[in-house]
């Protein structure tokens, strides 16, 4: 299998001058991720759906897979790639090797769960050994290898203080969004009594409990999810995007956005996110992607690089979580502030806002 041309096209720095989309390989990623991820789906789905016990893993897995096909083509059939192995040797090569490899142990993981349900609280904290090592490995491969061994294939991490300032805008319009349905009388506080009482019985206080649950989520939970969702923002933001850049930027992160949502239908059809809608929820997933797909393009673009995106996608997986099961429940996510329709109003401001930057216009 070999799908090439004359010109370097993914994966791409985020700041690259845009090129002439290579639609055979852009068609060839496309195919790989929703080939492996939608059987997948339907691995899960004759397994109980959303009810199976495997369900947190399958979900952390399918992640998994935009990165895995991104680095599978770029590295082993796409030879004008800036990651294949006979031109690739910067140190964050080994890093690619890694994450392919950190792909297959999911992936039996997976298997595991199917086969033994009762396995899966036991691998679930074994997972996170590997994903601790991955970021360890990032860590000494960049001190090492230098800032250019990750960016100059298209996975710079960005400045810390646009870390700092995002990750802030992340929190902040998460919880104006938990605001606003509590204003609104669009759901209620959650019962945290059960909570509660088994941290009393640890000797915990309400306020060291909250606190607690506060900073697993919303600081550590960010960090410990960063290798996971480097899998969907290498495959979307740093492979695909950079890809459609010769559509123009804007309009290529608005198709980026359309993909992204129609690789989440299958879940969303088992009830996952818009539970009880399977239809409307497939058009809301689609619109949120396209808003979100602006919004983390936007800080690949300002920090020319894709790790920064993976840390805002966990910490909005993150906050959206605490926000919700912490704080206020929408009684219906489809018609409340969040990913439903008042909240995808919201984002559309913030994406009116954002375009009006020049970074939408560099290098086209």
């Amino acid at each position: 299998m070999s799908i090439e041309n004359s010109t370097q096209t993914s994966p791409l720095p985020a700041n690259a001058p845009a090129k002439k989309v290579n639609w055979k390989q852009v068609a060839a990623f496309i195919g790989l991720t929703f080939g492996l991820t939608w059987l997948l789906d339907l691995a899960l789905y004759l397994n109980g759906g959303l009810t199976s016990p495997a369900v947190t893993i399958v979900l952390q897995f399918q992640m998994l897979l935009p990165a895995f096909s991104a680095m599978l083509l770029g590295m082993f059939f796409l030879k004008d790639s800036s990651i294949f192995i006979k031109t690739n040797t910067s140190r964050s090569r080994w890093f690619n090797w890694y994450y392919l490899f950190f792909t297959l142990i999911y992936l039996a993981a997976v298997v595991a769960c199917f086969l033994r349900p009762d396995l899966v609280i036991t691998l679930s904290s074994f997972l996170l050994i590997p994903s601790v090592v991955g970021m360890i490995l990032v860590i000494v491969l960049r001190a090492t290898g230098g800032k250019e061994s990750f960016s100059g294939v298209g996975m710079g991490g960005g400045k810390p203080k646009l870390w700092l300032l995002y990750g802030l805008a992340i929190l902040l319009f998460m919880g104006l969004q938990t605001a606003l349905n509590w204003l609104f009388k669009m759901g209620q506080p959650p019962d945290l009594s059960p909570l509660l009482a088994q941290a009393a019985a640890t000797g915990m206080t309400e306020t060291v409990f909250m606190l607690v649950v506060t900073l697993q989520t919303v600081i550590l939970g960010p960090f410990l999810g960063l290798l996971i969702t480097f899998g969907e923002e290498y495959g979307w933001r740093g492979y695909l995007q950079p890809a459609l850049y010769g559509l123009g930027r804007a309009r290529g992160v608005a198709l980026v956005g359309i993909i992204w949502g129609i690789w989440h239908w299958p879940v969303i059809w088992m009830g996952y996110n818009y539970p009880g809608r399977p239809y409307l929820g497939s058009l809301l997933m689609v619109l949120f992607c396209i808003a979100l797909a602006y919004i983390l393009g936007y800080a690949v673009l300002k920090a020319k690089g894709v790790w920064i995106a993976a840390f805002l996608h966990a910490l909005v997986n993150q906050s959206a979580s605490y926000f919700m099961g912490m704080i206020y429940t929408p009684r219906d996510i489809a018609f409340s502030f969040g990913i439903g329709i008042p909240g995808l109003i919201l984002m559309g401001l913030v994406v009116w806002l954002i375009l009006r930057d020049p970074v939408w216009k560099e290098n086209e």
